[in-house]
């Protein structure tokens, strides 16, 4: 059996460390990698997998422009006593 899922009938797989955002059970969330959706094996939660490229609202971070901002390091002096 391969990890990669080529196999139709692929087990879902068990996410460490999750919690479900229903019943906030820990370590009960699964992703069925068939179809593109992750559930809850305790309360039956499910939700499919968000679109890859969410509308993120413009901010220095994720502005190329502000990316590409070379500045100059400017030399300081720490006075001791």
């Amino acid at each position: 059996m391969s990890d990669y899922g080529s196999e139709p009938n692929q087990r879902p797989r068990f996410i460490a460390g999750a919690t479900c955002p229903n019943c906030q059970a820990e370590d009960r969330m699964v992703i069925d990698v068939g179809q593109d959706v992750r559930r809850c094996v305790a309360c039956d939660f499910s939700e499919s997998r968000p679109s890859a490229n969410p509308d993120l609202p413009s901010t220095r971070v994720t502005r190329a422009a502000a990316r590409r901002l070379d500045t100059a390091a400017d030399t300081i002096k720490i006075l001791g006593d």
